[in-house]
């Protein structure tokens, strides 16, 4: 597909959790009814069935790894389930399951776990930033600890930061930076879909609505890769049914910038399908460049 990188989540817990980390894979699926599923990797992936969920994880970045793939690895919510929202305890430091020194053990144990893995070439701190008590002051002050926390456990790999407000805006930065102690690997992600931003895709001009809305992602991070800071998009995605207008006309303006700025990006989402999504089971992804088979 000519993908050469993958962004791959995980959650706190399956690195500070033993009860979560070394739960075999085959309860873990089973336990949330999943028996199909099971018998599904008991078809194809019989070795990673009664495997701790952390050593299928370990064998994913493995496999990744023997197709000559890059993984950046990404924390993506501290309980495992479903991401996002504003009021899930996971949105910001301090919610309920979201502790500073929690979170800090668990970049430095993953990028421990991942040191002499060459693939693994970058470390996002904390997927879309968000919720009622998000502020700039311990954006920095956290977010500068979990840097300095990668970078003593790993000194070979990216560190990669988001913003708040979803990882819609990075836009504090313009006035002042953050101070860490090594240079060369700093990296800064954003988000963009189509309903990040607001802007009428169906109803205005294509060109008129492309420009407002590039107008307002500079302002909230491109100005970054403009000051020469690495920037990439690590979410952006549409509907792939094609009947969505304004997602269609969305990834066309995206795909204009991307080509005019050479913007790296992740696409949201490879799998066409979840194992249980919300409780829900076999749950479609629309954006899911695979279907569900």
């Amino acid at each position: 597909m000519g993908f050469n990188c993958v962004r791959l989540t995980w959650p706190t817990y399956l690195s500070t959790n033993a009860t979560v980390s070394s739960l075999p894979l085959r309860w873990s699926l089973e336990r949330l009814g999943l028996r199909e599923s099971a018998a599904g990797v008991r078809v194809n992936n019989p070795a990673l069935l009664d495997l701790p969920l952390i050593d299928v994880f370990r064998e994913v970045v493995s496999a990744l790894a023997s197709k000559n793939i890059m993984v950046i690895l990404d924390n993506q919510i501290t309980t495992p389930g479903w991401c996002c929202s504003g009021s899930d305890g996971n949105a910001f430091f301090g919610d309920k399951y979201f502790d500073p020194e929690e979170w800090l053990k668990g970049l430095s144990a993953m990028a421990t776990m991942f040191r002499n893995t060459k693939n693994v070439v970058g470390m996002s701190l904390r997927n879309e930033l968000r919720g009622p008590h998000q502020n700039v002051s311990l954006w920095y002050r956290y977010m500068q600890q979990g840097a300095e926390a990668v970078h003593a456990a790993n000194p070979d790999v990216l560190v990669i930061l988001s913003g708040l407000d979803f990882d819609l805006t990075l836009s504090f930065l313009f006035s002042k930076q953050v101070e860490l102690s090594f240079t060369g690997k700093l990296v800064f992600e954003q988000h963009w879909y189509s309903f990040s931003d607001g802007t009428n895709w169906e109803h205005r001009n294509q060109n008129d609505a492309c420009g407002v809305a590039v107008k307002s992602l500079r302002t909230k991070g491109l100005f970054l890769h403009e000051q020469g800071w690495p920037l990439f998009f690590s979410e952006i995605g549409f509907d792939l049914s094609g009947t969505n207008t304004g997602d269609n006309r969305y990834f066309s303006c995206f795909l204009s910038i991307a080509a005019e700025m050479d913007l790296d990006f992740a696409f949201w989402a490879l799998q066409g399908s979840y194992y249980i999504r919300e409780g829900i089971l076999a749950y479609d992804e629309s954006y899911g460049l695979l279907s569900w088979d």
